[in-house]
Parts: C-alpha cells; structure tokens; sequence
C-alpha cells in the first residue's frame, strides 16, 4: 500500500483551503485518508500553513512520499530539511548535535525571511494608503480651488449686472430730468 502526503481540497469555489492528509495512493483526492498533519491556506499574503512537524517527519521517516505541492510545503516548514540531517546522522556524516544546531541557524533565516515579507508587505500597504490619501487630498484641493473660481465668476457677473443696473438708472434719471427741461 503505497503512502502519500497530499492536499486534499476544501473551501468554497474560488477560495480554496487544503488540508495536508496522509492517504493512500488510490484513495480519491478528497476521500479516504489515514491521517490529518496540517493545513494550508494559499488565500493569506503569505500563506497560512498549519503544520504538526512531528507527524510529518514521522511519516516521511515511514516511507510516505509527499507530492510536489505538499513536498514545497513540507520544505517551506523544514520538515525536508530536518528529515536530511536525520539521515545524515544515521549514515555517521556527523552527530545529532550537530545536526540541531545546524537546523537551528536554517530555521533562525527562515524566520528572518519571512518577517521581512511580512513587513515589506504591511510597509508597502502603508505607503500604498498615503499615496492614495495624497492623492485624494490633491483632488480636494482642485475641486474647492475651481468652485472657489466659479463662485468667484459668479460673483463679479452679478456685480457687473448690478453696476450695469445702477448704470442704466443713473442714465435714464438723466434722460427723464432733461426731457422736463426741454
């Protein structure tokens, strides 16, 4: 009976979310399987991976082949790694100690890694929101600066029409005072 860790899909259509199962090679995808060692979730920025380390690594010691997704994965969390320091130690390249400290200083930049996506990331988001505020402000700023002009314009039309207004009185008081003159 061949062994497989894989992903076997679940989540709505579009919004897909994996579980890592331990099943058998014939089993359907989303079928049957013998054990339930993680989760994924591709959706998160980075993705979220629920991984129980032990079972994994006691699995793959067991023979169990992962598939190319879940091998990226398993490596991703340093299970692959770990499992080949484990086979160092038993062919005798070195000791164990040595082979934890070793998986330590890869898991220390592992981290460090990750941290600054994840930090790039709510960076670039942040910047991204003060442009868009920038922008936005600028907008406002037109806006008011051509309703000022307009209300401006209108302004002096309706002081023009009242000065033409007063005009025109003025002149027809004029016409009127030398008409009774004559």
């Amino acid at each position: 009976m061949p062994v497989k860790i894989r992903l076997a899909r679940h989540g709505r259509k579009r919004n897909a979310f994996y579980h890592i199962v331990v099943a058998d090679s014939r089993s359907p995808r989303d079928g049957k399987y013998i054990e339930r060692i993680g989760s994924y979730n591709p959706n998160t920025n980075p993705a979220t991976i629920n991984l129980d380390f032990d079972k994994a690594l006691t699995w793959l010691g067991n023979g169990a082949q992962p598939t190319d997704t879940a091998r990226a994965i398993l490596s991703y969390e340093g299970v692959m790694m770990k499992k080949h320091l484990l086979e160092g130690v038993k062919k005798g390249a070195f000791d164990e100690a040595a082979a934890e400290e070793k998986y330590e200083a890869w898991k220390k930049e592992k981290e460090a890694k990750i941290n600054a996506k994840k930090d790039g990331l709510s960076k670039s988001a942040d910047e991204a929101a003060k442009a868009r505020f920038e922008a936005e402000a600028k907008i406002s700023a037109d806006r008011a600066e051509a309703i000022a002009k307009k209300a401006a314009d209108v302004e002096a039309a309706a002081k023009a029409e009242e000065a033409k207004e007063a005009g025109d009185a003025e002149t027809a008081t004029e016409e009127g005072a030398e008409g009774t003159e004559a």
